[in-house]
């Protein structure tokens, strides 16, 4: 079952209009502008990236949160029927409380830490997430960022462009990645990936996880202060939530070393920003690549201003066209299922 391949970011909320009360526009100025009450209300948080509203149109109304005047009034009037939301991240217990009916969050993605997970489960709401579908993706933007940050690209594509290599010469050399040992901190789907195409390099892997996985041969480390003193390349592929907030702390950090690496694909709050701002400042970590902060889309400014040892994306790891839609796809795969009486496809729990 389809939905056309549509890509969704926000907060996306379904509702049947069962009501009579609320299914009236002159009682509900929310429905102002329907011209089928048999479709289906969707409130969309942002508009989708490259995809037009009026796409949706042949099986739902849109309704558009970011244009709503008072959003918790619109809420409100769509509460009696909603069974269904769809996040692309965040979803408080706010929101559930004001949507007594809801049945299903279906999170656009495989981290689900801005949900408010345990509040979903006391009221009998199922949570949902995209996993497999952005695996390969970014697995792959991984290694390029280790690439980027090790062999210097950035770096090398702006001394060009300021005229450096005809006034300066050679710029400063970069670090061998091939025979290299690499640290995935999170040997989850991606993590699993991102080994297989490292050990194309000649690599030789090890892993910390909470648990040692009985499927692989890589060397398991109890903790992630050894793992990183053993690691050349020390990359961050862990979940997100208060389990793994800070886990890559100061003494992780010094344990990477002025000639280590510290690459996050993950998410921002793993990585402590002080011990990390303050590392890379008095050189006692090498360089980093960061494609996940802690408050984004503020990064902070000393960050920003250091241009030599560190490489800064915009949260981009699973950002191609193909993935974008297959998360999306899958997500609705999981919203349709709930509302026509079936078990989702990918629950968290």
């Amino acid at each position: 079952m389809t939905f056309n391949g549509l890509f969704f970011s926000g907060a996306i909320i379904f509702t049947i209009k069962e009501s009579m009360a609320l299914a009236d526009k002159s009682k509900n100025p929310f429905l102002k502008g329907s011209m089928n009450l048999d479709k289906p209300d969707v409130i969309f948080a942002r508009p989708l990236y490259n995809y037009p509203l009026d796409e949706v149109a042949g099986f739902c109304e849109a309704r558009k949160l970011w244009e709503a005047e008072d959003p918790d009034a619109l809420m409100d009037a769509i509460a009696p029927t909603c069974r269904a939301a769809v996040t692309r991240a965040v979803f408080p217990e706010l929101w559930m409380d004001k949507l007594p009916n809801l049945g299903i969050i279906a999170v656009c993605g495989v981290g689900y830490d801005g949900v408010e997970v345990e509040a979903a489960k006391q009221r009998g709401i199922v949570v949902t997430n995209t996993p497999d579908v952005l695996t390969e993706e970014v697995a792959d933007y991984g290694v390029a960022l280790m690439l980027a940050v090790a062999r210097r690209l950035a770096m090398g594509d702006r001394y060009v462009r300021d005229g450096r290599w005809s006034r300066e010469g050679t710029m400063k050399y970069g670090r061998r990645v091939h025979g290299s040992r690499l640290g995935i901190l999170g040997l989850g789907r991606i993590g699993l990936a991102l080994a297989r195409r490292c050990k194309a390099f000649g690599m030789e892997i090890g892993y910390h996880n909470r648990n040692r996985r009985k499927d692989v041969e890589h060397s398991y480390f109890e903790d992630a202060v050894s793992l990183a003193r053993w690691a050349d390349f020390f990359i961050i592929v862990t979940p997100g939530g208060e389990g793994t907030r800070n886990l890559v702390d100061a003494a992780v950090i010094d344990a990477i070393g002025s000639q280590g690496v510290l690459v996050n694909i993950g998410r921002g709050q793993t990585v402590e920003d002080a011990a990390l701002i303050s590392a890379l400042s008095e050189g006692r970590l090498g360089a980093a690549g960061l494609d996940v902060f802690s408050d984004e889309p503020n990064v902070p400014d000393e960050l920003i201003r250091m241009t030599e040892n560190v490489v800064l994306q915009p949260h981009q790891a699973s950002a191609t066209e193909a993935t974008r839609r297959a998360m999306s796809q899958l997500c609705m795969d999981n919203v349709r299922a709930f509302l026509e009486g079936s078990d989702p496809l990918t629950p968290i729990f």
